[in-house]
């Protein structure tokens, strides 16, 4: 694989106060669009007029309330990849309450979902969960109570929709923020292009006959100075872009490979290197924008939005740091990162999905990296 390079920054958020209805941060209501995942998307069939049919039998403890003053969450530095002061230790920034989007665990206290405009996500109060004053809040879209949680109907127009779900009393509030990330649907794609920005051509059959193969569902819109908005505790939207250049810019992304990452970030702060995010070289890969730098590949997991090539860039130069202390750096500080990231999936790591992990060595325009990806299947190169 021939990497490209650049860089988008992040910093951590500050610390949510506990009072429950102030936004942690300001940003627009309604934004121009994100992104989503090949049949990954949260969410039933979209076209519905409100939440899934069924009888509800809604627990007395939940509540539900329209908050028009909810906004995506946003880090607040996107010029350089770490704080310039970091913090003394790592917070991992794991969701300070149980609760689940369709079934799947929200992992973080920030974190972005993929949704198709129109479909509905059932969040939901697993047993075990909190039993008191658990609300959600809703900026946009409409929402319903059901047996144990709510159904949340996504707006039609593609942007970031801001939820809170949160528990407790209100001088001791636990908070998890989500930004629903309502895409343009693939059927807009036209002559390989979606709206002027040039995807190129996926492939209408899935390699080996793998369903992660096949053409994504829907796609990110990210106008010019939203790259700062957060996809996960430690992540920004501006890190995964294509470098493909156009008036309007769209990404597809895995909510898979944040949570494989955030695992490996915590692991690497673990091992002593106090890194605030990786450098992300390489993420999402229009198919016209891989054939174009030289990749033969039709099938590469950039094109799908569950990879990327990263390293850890502590000081900010732009190339791996020395990670085995011997003063120089080459390809054996890129093998400390991949045994990292590989003992998520050999110690069977909660929530981490398998996939490829291939280790690069320096080339004269770059320092050496590690590709991470969530294909569904160990691959090592």
């Amino acid at each position: 694989m021939t990497p490209d390079f650049d860089s988008s920054g992040r910093s951590r958020p500050a610390r949510r106060p506990a009072k429950r209805i102030i936004p942690l941060v300001v940003a627009a209501a309604t934004l121009t669009g994100l992104g989503t995942l090949p049949h990954a998307l949260v969410g039933s069939s979209p076209g519905s007029d409100g939440p899934a049919d069924e009888a509800s039998s809604p627990r007395e403890f939940l509540s539900l309330e329209r908050n028009p003053d909810l906004t995506p969450v946003r880090l607040d530095r996107e010029s350089s990849v770490n704080r310039a002061t970091p913090r003394a230790t790592f917070e991992a920034g794991t969701a300070p309450l149980a609760v689940e989007a369709d079934g799947a665990p929200l992992l973080f206290e920030v974190q972005a979902i993929p949704v198709l405009p129109g479909a509905t996500v059932r969040f939901r109060v697993p047993e075990g969960g909190p039993t008191a004053d658990v609300r959600l809040e809703f900026a946009q879209g409409s929402a319903a109570e059901t047996d144990g949680g709510w159904d949340w109907v996504a707006p039609a127009q593609p942007g970031a929709y801001a939820l809170e779900i949160s528990a407790g009393a209100e001088s001791d509030t636990r908070v998890v923020q989500v930004t629903a990330l309502v895409a343009h649907p693939a059927s807009l794609v036209e002559g390989e292009a979606i709206h002027g920005f040039r995807l190129g051509r996926y492939m209408d059959k899935p390699l080996r006959g793998d369903p992660a193969y096949l053409p994504p569902d829907g796609f990110i819109e990210v106008p010019a100075g939203l790259e700062n908005l957060a996809v996960s505790p430690h992540f920004v939207l501006g890190q995964f872009l294509c470098k493909q250049e156009g008036d309007r810019r769209f990404l597809v992304l895995s909510p898979a490979l944040l949570a494989k990452l955030e695992a490996g970030l915590q692991k690497v702060n673990e091992a002593g290197h106090r890194a605030e995010t990786f450098h992300v070289m390489s993420g999402y890969r229009t198919p016209a924008y891989n054939r174009a730098i030289g990749n033969t590949t039709v099938y590469s997991r950039h094109l799908y939005g569950d990879a990327a090539d990263i390293y850890v860039d502590i000081d900010g130069n732009g190339h791996m740091d020395d990670l085995n202390g011997d003063g120089t750096v080459d390809s054996r500080d890129a093998r400390v990162l991949f045994r990292i990231m590989g003992s998520l999936e050999e110690e069977g790591h909660e929530h981490v999905t398998p996939g490829g992990l291939g280790l690069y060595g320096p080339k004269p325009h770059r320092g050496p990296f590690v590709h991470v990806d969530t294909r569904g299947t160990p691959a090592r190169w």
